[in-house]
């Protein structure tokens, strides 16, 4: 088969496979580093019908990491009241799910992809080392010990039509999807959890802003179970499941979907129906997420129902944890075998994710009336008990294992180590305001003691090749904060510390405790480990 170099795009340090919301993260956080970074998208334009509809606390520190924290309200609002009701219209679960959330943002946001998308593709158009290519396919790829070539072709067209262009890159992502390429070329087997169920998903635009109280509604009713939530600004989505006796076909029409949408007081009067597909929930995650210079991330390493709200959450989770590792590989300040440590860390937290949304989808799937019937008296009599309200239950438990600080060989991290360290508001140099925005990004050596009494040389140089921040933390009436030195403006970390039962953390780029040290000796042997477990490089001689 002839090929064509695309002499255009030069060799890349990572190659992307799609330009959706994961990929998009991917490729911003890498490239905000200065790596070539090149995608491949196979659409020629922006898809523009909304998919997903919330993301969580972390996952907006994760976008606003990436560079477009200040966009996110033009096509976000708060994700306000979420409640499940049974066929009666009694309350089972009522969550407020716009409290501030562990990451200083709130804890549910409901969004408008298409808007999301273009914030993204609007940041990485600002960056010059990020290169995208629309309206191309892959369509052979191989990797050796030292790179990747990737074969693509525009969409849609034949071999004999037009020679593929050959692309080459050190490391390459597929974010390419439910059906991935890259996963079909890695040959990683697949876990399936055993759950599906079609539901037909209907996205509306409201013609007039209308108060929706409560704002997210799931209506457990086995007759035909279905849910109503904010999709961003003046957008909404409905889902209803297909009942037995019902076919695909049959529901996935315009006619029936309005006829549903009517039966909720939407009518074509009031709302545009911007879309109508029917959906299978599926829930499964790839074994291996890594085969030598290939990776996955988001849809093509895991799949879940969207009870829990973590899809694509746990895209950008994967996108997060990836980049700093690739980050210390690309720049020869850590060996290669960093990178087996993101499948046994992501696929952990995407195990509890994906089982959290198939127990939800179990109890919210019920159509059987005898079985729904002692579900709701379960609930009603939880509710009695005061359980079934408050903050919504964390989908996304601490590491346990992976690259962590651990006290002996072969015993398990403790907490600290592997929690999502809090985010509030920090002060210095007369400016308040989230952490990551007035510290900075990347490794952090965060610590309520004076860094020069706990650091010797050997330590220090190691945070220096790893460009970590050493911040001391202040109380709020600790004076004027000096260099390297932040006032603790909403009390957050020092109460952190203070449950912790510790004096100084180490924090990784992607905001998780790698280990935590009370005092010199254990800090040493914190940063020794950290050391070794990344097998941190030293700079080239000359």
């Amino acid at each position: 088969m002839h090929t064509t170099t695309a002499d255009g795009f030069g060799d890349s340090d990572v190659l992307v496979v799609g330009y959706g919301p994961v990929g998009q993260t991917l490729s911003i956080l890498l490239a905000r580093h200065g790596h070539r970074v090149v995608v491949v998208e196979r659409w020629p334009t922006a898809y523009t019908m909304p998919r997903a509809v919330n993301f969580d606390s972390e996952s907006a520190r994760i976008l606003a990491a990436a560079g477009i924290g200040a966009r996110i309200p033009s096509f976000s609002e708060p994700s306000g009241t979420y409640e499940w009701v049974n066929a009666e219209g009694l309350s089972l679960l009522r969550i407020e799910a716009s409290r501030q959330g562990r990451c200083g943002w709130p804890d549910s946001t409901a969004m408008y992809q298409p808007g999301l998308e273009a914030a993204l593709a609007a940041r990485g158009a600002e960056l010059p080392s990020l290169t995208v290519l629309r309206g191309h396919e892959a369509v052979g790829l191989t990797a050796t010990d030292s790179g990747c070539e990737l074969l693509v072709r525009p969409t849609g067209r034949h071999d004999d039509e037009v020679p593929p262009l050959a692309l080459t890159a050190r490391w390459i992502v597929g974010c390419d999807g439910a059906n991935s390429f890259v996963r079909d070329r890695m040959g990683t087997a697949q876990t399936d959890l055993g759950f599906s169920h079609d539901w037909l998903i209907c996205d509306v635009a409201e013609r007039e802003p209308r108060v929706h109280e409560p704002n997210n509604l799931q209506v457990c009713d086995p007759a035909r179970p279905r849910t109503h939530v904010s999709a961003g600004p003046g957008h909404r989505r409905w889902e209803f499941m297909r009942v037995p006796g019902e076919t695909v076909e049959e529901l996935n029409t315009a006619e029936r979907a309005w006829e549903l949408l009517g039966e909720q007081g939407v009518t074509p009067d009031d709302a545009v129906l911007e879309r109508h597909a029917v959906y299978t929930f599926n829930a499964r995650y790839a074994d291996r997420w890594r085969a030598g210079r290939l990776l996955l991330a988001g849809d093509s390493a895991h799949l879940m129902p969207p009870f829990a709200a973590q899809g694509m959450c746990s895209g950008f989770r994967d996108a997060a944890n990836l980049a700093w590792k690739l980050d210390l590989v690309l720049t020869g300040r850590a060996s290669e075998a960093l990178l087996d440590s993101y499948t046994v860390e992501r696929r952990q937290h995407v195990q509890h994710a994906i089982t959290m949304s198939v127990n939800l989808g179990h109890v919210i799937c019920q159509d059987d009336p005898r079985a729904a019937a002692e579900r709701d008296a379960s609930m009603l009599a939880a509710r009695e008990r005061g359980v079934g309200g408050g903050r919504p239950q964390g989908a996304v438990q601490p590491l346990k294992d992976g690259l962590l600080y651990r006290r002996a060989a072969g015993r398990a991290p403790r907490r600290p180590a592997g929690d999502l360290v809090p985010q509030g508001r920090v002060s210095r140099d007369g400016r308040t305001g989230y952490f990551d925005e007035v510290v900075g990004l990347g490794f952090v050596l965060l610590t309520a003691d004076d860094p020069d009494t706990l650091l010797g040389d050997a330590e220090r140089a190691v945070l220096d090749r790893l460009r970590a921040r050493v911040v001391r933390v202040l109380p709020a009436d600790g004076g004027e904060p000096g260099p390297g030195q932040v006032t603790d403006t909403d009390g957050v970390y020092l109460r952190y510390l203070a449950e912790s039962r510790t004096r100084t953390l180490l924090v990784r780029p992607d905001f998780y405790v790698f280990g935590a040290a009370a005092g010199r000796e254990e800090l040493a042997a914190v940063i020794g480990q950290l050391r070794d477990g990344i097998g941190v490089l030293e700079p080239a001689a000359g």
